[in-house]
């Protein structure tokens, strides 16, 4: 019986009512949201602390850009490295970050749409080993052990592309903006962002880098399906790095800065894209040739 036959033998062997899957598919979904709910309640808990963490790079890049002075230029690996805790930052006296919120619920509000990014990041582990358990029996075997793997890679890239905002992005773009600050011939225009703006500019940065950052698993994934194949890839190059270009225009602020951060890593992303499905097509060939001997 050849591996192909087996793996349908075990497929038929899974077969269960409609009904039984309606159950069991009730029954995932309710674990999916009380792991919702308790990441809600705990990261609420913490929403403070959370909060300030994200303000973090605000704060770095207010501390060097009030130690130059209007004008003054920082190093970009000393607001990196300043942001990230490993050089200290600036001692300015009564340097203070300033934010403001003008509606009297915006604070709650804020903190809700916080805990509520902050459940899906940390309930992300449950809900992928939910949607895993659901669809297992319908996958051959080859397609489960590859699927577990980018259930790992998912979360570590998107982290990777969050990694890259806070560390990276964040303090670059808010030290744009604070140049951006206009004082003298009795004007003063000072930046005093909004608790819930600055919210949505992190929220939507983390989320643009992250989902960006699983070109990878979305491209293997399609190679492994035979959607997609390394020289169609390779040949088609020009053409990724013109739509990674317009969609970091699209989804990161209007400076060149951002978008460079952002366009970068993607075409570097796309090019271990080619290796990864290029490597499955190796695998694939040699399967083949052993199943063809056999």
């Amino acid at each position: 019986m050849s591996r192909l036959e087996q793996d349908k033998d075990e497929i038929e062997a899974s077969r269960a009512p409609l009904m039984d899957h309606l159950i069991e598919l009730r029954g995932r979904l309710v674990i999916c949201v009380v792991a919702f709910i308790l990441g809600f309640i705990l990261c609420f808990a913490f929403a403070e602390p959370l909060y300030i963490f994200l303000v973090k790079p605000f704060a770095a890049a207010a501390a060097f850009h009030t130690s130059v002075g209007p004008g003054g230029h920082v190093s970009p690996l000393d607001l990196i490295l300043g942001t990230a805790g490993v050089k200290p930052l600036p001692v300015v006296d009564g340097q203070m970050v300033n934010l403001i919120y003008t509606a009297p619920l915006e604070i709650l509000f804020t903190k809700m749409k916080l805990a509520g990014f902050g459940a899906i990041v940390v309930a992300f582990p449950v809900l992928a080993w939910q949607l895993y358990k659901f669809v297992a029996p319908g996958l051959y075997r080859n397609e489960k052990g590859a699927f577990l793997p980018f259930l790992l890679a998912a979360p570590l890239l998107f982290l990777l592309g969050a990694a890259l905002v806070y560390f990276v992005m964040l303090p670059f773009v808010m030290w744009f903006s604070l140049s951006q600050q206009i004082a003298g011939g009795g004007v003063s225009a000072a930046l005093l962002p909004k608790v819930s703006d600055y919210l949505d500019l992190v929220t939507a940065l983390l989320l643009a880098f992250g989902l960006c950052f699983q070109l990878p698993v979305v491209m293997t994934l399609l190679g492994l399906a035979g959607i997609i194949s390394s020289k169609v890839m390779a040949e088609g190059r020009r053409y990724a790095i013109v739509a990674v270009v317009v969609v970091a225009a699209v989804v990161t602020p209007p400076d060149p800065i951002s978008q460079l951060m952002l366009a970068i890593p993607l075409v570097l992303l796309y090019e271990v894209s080619i290796w990864c499905v290029r490597l499955i097509e190796l695998r694939r060939g040699k399967a083949d040739e052993a199943e063809a001997a056999a």
